[in-house]
């Protein structure tokens, strides 16, 4: 069985008499890429850190390759965990070249071992004919390359990206992750990155962590994360979709105001109980034969896509995606069929909330 490279088990961080981090547990493999995804103040940048060792547990432990790295009173420094860094602001050194910047962290090496390193990782993030510029002559793009090839240079075993390419324009980001995702395969660096982009999370990742006010809700494949949430959190925050109530018949259907639907998973809930069933923007499909009636309430043009938000009779909403030939126009009536292949159903929202306060 292969031993994880990176395991957490429990970890909690607090600031002064505040928990940010409750009790988070997942192990990554050599070679996996996890993504920690969540909103604003979740924990995902002071869990990071913790794996940096740049912030102290208050329980819990850290294990790397199988040593342990931090546990309450014990925090391994950040330069003996065989670790690289990437982070949003780049932090390179303004008075050294590009080529003294990735050569910075080979400094152990001979200086023959450093220039072939160097070259490599230049050419690795495509900017081995400007190795003699200094920061400043470079894009913010350029600069989180040389960022990038930095941190690869000394081979770590794990390398910790805080939302790296979170204040570059969108195109720009994309094609930075591309190319990320190639480094980190070529080299076969296990990686672990905070993001709060859902598409560059599935794009991405191997696993991903869906954080929510400290705790980790969900540890799971992305095409888990999205056609299985565990949560009725995680299957709002990942991805887009809208909630249809209905009421179980069996254990393998759902009535809803658009028909009833087929569920591949057996429902815990008896007949009768009242659910949310999540649709997801492919489930709905025009079709002018289509059984169910709508209203165009919203288009958003994307430019190979279109999402709609459709309005029912009875007042509930759907999203429905579409390649940019089908044009819909707002106000106007849309025919659907429903192509739902993995049905998500959550009992109803009332009594779930009612529940939780008893």
């Amino acid at each position: 069985m292969t031993q994880p490279l990176l395991q957490l088990d429990q970890i909690a961080c607090h600031y002064d008499s505040e928990q940010v981090v409750h009790d988070i547990s997942f192990a990554l493999n050599p070679g996996q890429i996890a993504c920690l995804l969540g909103p604003s103040g979740c924990g995902k940048t002071t869990t990071l850190r913790a794996i940096a060792g740049l912030e102290s547990l208050s329980g819990g432990r850290i294990l790397i390759n199988g040593e342990v790295a931090s546990k309450p009173g014990f925090t391994l420094a950040p330069e003996k965990r065989g670790l690289g860094m990437v982070f949003q602001e780049h932090a390179l050194f303004p008075h050294l070249s590009v080529a003294d910047n990735v050569a910075f962290a080979l400094r152990q090496q001979s200086r023959a071992e450093r220039q072939q390193r160097v070259r490599e990782c230049l050419a690795m993030v495509r900017l081995d004919d400007l190795g003699e510029r200094f920061p400043h002559e470079l894009s913010g793009g350029q600069q989180q390359r040389v960022a990038l090839a930095r941190a690869v240079a000394p081979r770590p075993r794990l390398i910790l990206l805080d939302e790296p390419f979170a204040s570059l324009d969108l195109d720009l980001r994309r094609q930075l992750n591309r190319e990320l995702l190639s480094i980190l395969k070529l080299e076969g660096v296990t990686a672990v990155m905070v993001t709060h982009d859902q598409e560059e999370a599935f794009a991405m990742a191997s696993h991903i962590a869906i954080l929510r006010a400290g705790k980790l809700l969900q540890w799971d494949t992305p095409y888990r994360i999205y056609h299985a949430p565990g949560s009725r959190f995680v299957a709002e925050f990942a991805g887009q979709g809208a909630f249809l109530h209905g009421k179980v018949i069996t254990a393998e259907r759902v009535s809803t105001t658009v028909g009833e639907l087929s569920s591949e998973k057996i429902l815990s809930l008896p007949p009768g109980s009242g659910v949310d069933v999540l649709l997801r923007p492919e489930d709905v499909v025009p079709d002018l034969d289509g059984p169910v009636t709508t209203r165009v309430l919203e288009r958003t043009f994307t430019g190979a896509n279109i999402l709609y938000r459709l309005g029912l009779e009875n007042g509930e909403q759907l999203t429905c995606l579409t390649g940019s030939h089908v044009d819909l126009e707002t106000g106007r009536e849309c025919r659907i069929r429903i192509a739902a292949k993995h049905l998500v159903v959550f009992p109803e929202k009332e009594s779930s909330e009612r529940e939780l306060r008893h």
